[in-house]
């Protein structure tokens, strides 16, 4: 099913047998809760496991890869556990999508009703959030639409922009991002249109290139922005606001739907992501060259 793998007849029969004795465990005590974790962070994998097949395919968002978190991790990660990964970068509505599909191992993403649904639909094994941080409103230097320093709410600062007739820039692209963007408007009273407002069906990197060129505002994800920060005309207008958090979660394809998920190797990853060496070299991302971390922790440690 998936045209990124061949198909893997063995596999199909360890996890067929798998299953069997899953269910048997499962008869004895209660299902996984689909809730956010709140335990400690696991320990690391200290020896590479030996996994039957250790390549994965990871359908994620475009904000996850164009702020470089993935090319800092992944060498990590295959280090530790031998498993490499084939990243599919896409709006978290289209990531959701390919894995429904069948054509991914597990998503990395960031739109809450959209990952509930998928899990409970059957599609998802069990959401976990991991990380978070936080969306901005950027625009450019002589802002316009007065947004910066006035102690607005994302919501108002989109009103902001509407009055003044400035350029908004839209991703356009049912990702997590733009799923923000239209809450923020809705909670405004404001249904978007007219020449001011571009929807650009573009991911993130893109879209703050052309918002850049264009002079106009558009919301990001901050480590996005911070990652292309020297090529773009472009400064962080709003950034306070409390309705700005932007998390991240990480969902294992559920093999019941699709039974050549490679799921050993997916859930040694999940394990290494959710582990506390991980979520140190998560923390650090981005501090030496940007001065503060790009993303924030959902765990005690």
């Amino acid at each position: 099913m998936k045209d990124l793998k061949a198909v893997k007849g063995t596999i199909l029969i360890s996890c067929a047998l798998s299953a069997v004795m899953l269910l048997s465990a499962c008869a004895q005590t209660p299902a996984t809760p689909t809730a956010a974790p709140t335990a400690a962070p696991t320990a690391a994998p200290t020896t590479a496991p030996t996994l039957a097949d250790s390549k994965i395919i990871l359908s994620t968002t475009t904000s996850v890869n164009d702020s470089g978190l993935l090319e800092y991790l992944l060498p990590v990660l295959k280090e530790d556990t031998g498993i490499e990964v084939d990243v599919l970068s896409q709006g978290t509505g289209q990531a959701i999508q390919t894995a429904v599909d069948g054509n991914a191992d597990v998503i990395l993403v960031h739109s809450k009703a959209a990952e509930e649904t998928f899990v409970k639909d059957g599609f998802g094994v069990e959401r976990i959030e991991f990380m978070y941080n936080f969306f901005v409103v950027v625009g450019p230097k002589d802002d316009p639409a007065k947004i910066k320093g006035s102690g607005l709410t994302a919501s108002e600062a989109f009103k902001k922009v509407m009055e003044a007739k400035a350029p908004f820039l839209s991703r356009g692209d049912k990702s997590g991002t733009h799923a923000k963007e239209l809450a923020l408007w809705k909670a405004a009273g404001i249904e978007p249109a007219g020449d001011w407002y571009v929807a650009a069906g573009k991911g993130m990197g893109a879209l703050l290139t052309m918002t850049s060129e264009m002079k106009g505002y558009t919301l990001t994800d901050k480590a996005t922005y911070l990652s292309m920060k020297d090529q773009l005309d472009l400064e962080i207008v709003l950034e306070e606001s409390a309705d700005l958090k932007n998390q991240y979660s990480v969902i294992a394809v559920n093999p019941e739907k699709h039974p050549d998920t490679n799921t050993e190797a997916v859930d040694v990853f999940i394990e290494w992501l959710t582990s506390e060496k991980t979520l140190d070299l998560i923390e650090e991302y981005g501090k030496e060259e940007y001065g503060e971390g790009l993303f924030l922790i959902n765990f005690a440690k």
